[in-house]
Parts: structure tokens; sequence; C-alpha cells
């Protein structure tokens, strides 16, 4: 974070300082949690859904917090008021404290802010991205899926005044999230990937998400780039709403280029037996008709098919950025999976392996990770096991697409389904109703129940895929898997 006095950030969130406060203090770190203050911190004590931030903030400074954002005054154990900067509302103070901290950056340094959004595949091709970006300059990008009112300012508290490229993932659920997402950061490049059914219930209707999705290229200023998904119909329409002022830039990952100018698509793209992206970067340039072959085949370290699609993003927008073609062919090799739980494999010396998907889970993605696991068995010759809980927020979609995922878990010939919660029964009846019923097929109510069952039941070389919807703590279930033993008998 950069340096700033409280009277910067009374200046920056219209608060008002308490009498305790030093002005003469500086901060130089801020966060939500307490636990993870440091010296020098600024604390927000942000009213949560569960807990109120200002019962912590004893805790804050006793780890270092020299400062609080609060909504209102408190006192420590001795009476004197925390020294504290005091806003009617913290989670729009820190809006307009990192709105602040981003115009002190450019101000400072030749700045380039990249947003992106989608249904699908926002936090791997952030993390893709950030990988790009990183050879050419200092990088700034979220931990996880900070993607909220709440992660995209402590994304850019982590931001220092020398940062070249801040890369910011916007999520939503209710239209106009993300025009105030992108009222905080002003992006240079906005990057949309996919609308999709995620969200569903909260916004009620896909039209509605491709709404909310399209304003991030509504705020484009002059000069500015959209990067938009050629293979997606409902992106694709979102270069009508491009400010005359800024430019498209497309991405591809069908076999054959769009017939569109300003393309980059993936040719010759298949995977390897381990299910990594393989493809070469091509360019179709401005007129539609001259293609860079200058671009050589590339693999990357992620694992599935439909991070192709994620890869392509993350070039294109590191091309929009400046970046030459040849040196994004050269660092394409080097992206892996950089947060937990999105596709991370894990070889157990035991010679079982867990794949990892299990931060969230929509249709879309769960079929992705699903055909990415038939292709690993059949690959292998390994056995295959689907680990799947509810997929929420789908509203009056819900037992439909449980219905239907249930159905091409069988169809993909995965050998072995585990439906985890009652939430996700459907998913279990349309599995048996497409055929597949005994052993192959088991639902249980609790991640204890699920890792009794695996445990007792796998072996030596079986392939564990795990995913369901952050809300269901399905990601713990994955934890255990991945590092505890597992009693097993061996396969008749």
């Amino acid at each position: 974070m950069i340096e700033l006095n409280a009277q910067q950030i009374a200046e920056a969130t219209g608060g008002r300082l308490t009498s305790t406060v030093d002005t003469t203090a500086t901060v130089t770190t801020a966060n939500t949690d307490s636990r993870l203050m440091t010296a020098n911190g600024l604390f927000i004590a942000r009213p949560g859904e569960t807990t109120d931030g200002h019962h912590f903030i004893g805790a804050a400074r006793d780890a270092g917090a020299t400062l609080i954002l609060a909504e209102r005054e408190t006192t420590d154990a001795n009476g004197q008021p925390d020294p504290a900067v005091i806003v009617p509302d913290a989670t729009v103070a820190m809006a307009n404290l990192a709105r602040y901290i981003v115009d002190k950056i450019r101000q400072h340094s030749e700045t380039t802010v990249i947003g992106i959004t989608g249904s699908v595949g926002k936090t791997s091709t952030k993390d893709a991205l950030a990988t790009l970006l990183a050879t050419q300059g200092p990088t700034v990008a979220p931990q996880g899926s900070y993607n909220s009112e709440v992660g995209v300012p402590l994304t850019i508290f982590t931001a220092d005044l020398d940062t070249r490229y801040l890369i910011v993932e916007m999520g939503a659920d209710r239209v106009g999230n993300i025009r105030d997402l992108a009222d905080i950061v002003r992006p240079d490049i906005s990057v949309v990937l996919t609308v999709g059914s995620a969200h569903a219930a909260s916004f009620g209707s896909v039209d509605n998400i491709a709404q909310t999705k399209g304003e991030l290229v509504e705020a484009l200023p002059a000069g500015g780039v959209a990067v938009l998904n050629a293979d997606d119909i409902n992106v694709a329409a979102m270069a009508t709403r491009v400010p005359d002022h800024a430019s498209t830039l497309w991405f591809s990952a069908a076999f054959a280029p769009p017939r569109r100018p300003r393309v980059l698509y993936a040719a010759n793209a298949d995977t390897t037996v381990d299910e990594n992206p393989r493809f070469d970067l091509q360019y179709l340039a401005d007129d539609a008709t001259a293609t860079d072959r200058a671009g050589r085949e590339v693999t990357a370290g992620l694992i599935g098919e439909h991070h192709t699609t994620n890869l392509l993003a993350a070039a294109a927008a590191a091309f929009a950025a400046g970046v030459d073609l040849s040196a994004i062919v050269t660092a394409m090799p080097s992206i892996k999976p950089a947060s937990a739980h999105r596709m991370a494999r894990t070889d157990r010396t035991d010679g079982i392996t867990i794949i990892d998907d299990a931060y969230n889970a929509n249709p879309e993605s769960m079929r992705a990770g699903l055909k990415t696991l038939a292709m690993l068995g059949r690959n292998t010759g390994r056995r295959t096991w689907a680990v799947l809980g509810p997929m929420l927020e789908l509203g009056d979609q819900h037992a439909k697409e449980h219905i239907l995922l249930g159905e091409v878990v069988v169809r993909l010939n995965i050998d072995q389904l585990v439906v985890v919660g009652a939430a996700a029964r459907a998913l279990y009846t349309g599995a048996v109703n497409e055929g597949s019923w005994g052993d192959e097929v088991d639902h249980v109510l609790t991640n204890e129940g699920a890792f009794d069952l695996i445990s007792q039941r796998t072996a030596p070389g079986d392939i564990i895929f795990v995913k369901g919807s952050n809300g269901t703590r399905l990601w713990e279930l994955a934890d255990k898997l991945t590092t505890a033993p597992l009693g097993r008998k061996e396969q008749q």
C-alpha cells in the first residue's frame, strides 16, 4: 500500500478524525481482518454478515494497527478513544480510499489498469495474466477471488506507487455491481470472458447478467481497449457497447479464426496426455486477412481444455497492454495454477491423484471440469471419481441443472460418482435415471461421510475430482483428501 497519513485518509473518505489520532503517523497496509494486521496498519472495522469489525479493534491494535477506519467511535481498555477516521459507511469509505490510491499511483507512474469479469474463468485468467505481465514490470493482482465491493479495494490496497500493471477481478450479483467497481479503478483495458448462469437467482435472467458484465466495457476511457470473447454470443454483442473513443480486441478458442479484425486465436488447439492446454498462438491483424505467423506452439501448466479460452483472454489483455506476441509466447509455459482450489492437481505418494476444483461451481464450470476428468481417465486408463456438491444460486433452475449434470457424469463414462449434500440430491437422481446405479453412484449428506466412503473404496491409480459451490465448504473435503491417509480396500 502507498504510504498515507490520517489526514489523507480522512480527505479520501470524507471522514473525521478522533481526538487521539497522531496526524504525523502513517500507515502502509490496510485490511478488514484483525488477524492479518501488521505494524503501521489501517484496520477497517466493517460490519459484516456474521460479525462486526468494531469488536476486533482492540485485537487489531495489539497486532500493529495504528489507525482505524470505523463507523463509530470506540474506546480502548483505558477508556480513551481509539485513533480512528469515522465514516458513515466503511464499505463505501473503502471504495473511496481505493479510488484515491489509484489516482495517486497514476500520478506517479505509467500504470495500466485491467479489469476482468465473466461468469466463468475470472480467477484463472487473472492468475495467467499476472504471470504474463510480471515479466514486463511490477504487477499487482488479487489474492484468490477478491472481486467484490470489499475484495477490489483490498487488492488496490496492496499496490504501491511503482505499480506498472494493476489487475482487478470483478464479480457481481446484481445489475450495477460492475459499474460501481469500474468507477473505483477506471480500467484502461476491460476483459469480458463469458456470460453464463452463475448467480441466476439474484440476477433474474441471463440477459441481466450480460447487461451487468457489459458495464465494464462501457466504463472505458479514451484510448481504452475492450477485450472480448468472440466465441460467446452474449459477450460478442457487447462490441456495440464499447464507447466510440475506445477500441476492441477479440480472442477466440475456435478451431478456425473468426473473420473479424484484431483477434488472437488458438490454432491447432488440443491437450497433452495430462490435459494441459496446447495450441499455436496466432494473431489476425487489423485488415482481417494478414495473419502474424510468428507465434509458436505453447503448452501451459493449467489443467483442462477449457483453460484455452482463459489463456487466450490473458494473452489478449497482455497484448492490449503493449506486450509483444513473442514475449507472451515465451512466458506462456510458466503459467500454472496459482489460486487455491482451482483445478489444483496433487499426485499423492500412494498413487492417487486429487484434482481440487472445489472453490466454486456453476453448470458451465462443472461440465468443463468433468470433461477434463473424463479425458484424463481416457488418456491414462485410470479409474475416475467425480465428488460433487451442490451448485448454489441457480434459483428455479436448481433441480433441472442438477439432474442434467447427473446425466452428463454418466454420459462421460466417469467411473464413480459421489454426490455430497442434501441440496445436490437431484444430481444423484439424474445419474441414476441415466443408467448409473449400485456402487457406481452414491449420495452422502456430509463431507465426513464422503471422506469415509472414498477412503474405503479408493485404490492406487484413481483420479478424484472434487467440485462444489464455495458455500458448501466442499474444499474442506478436497483438503482432507489431498493430505490425509486413505484406508482403502483393493479393487476386485
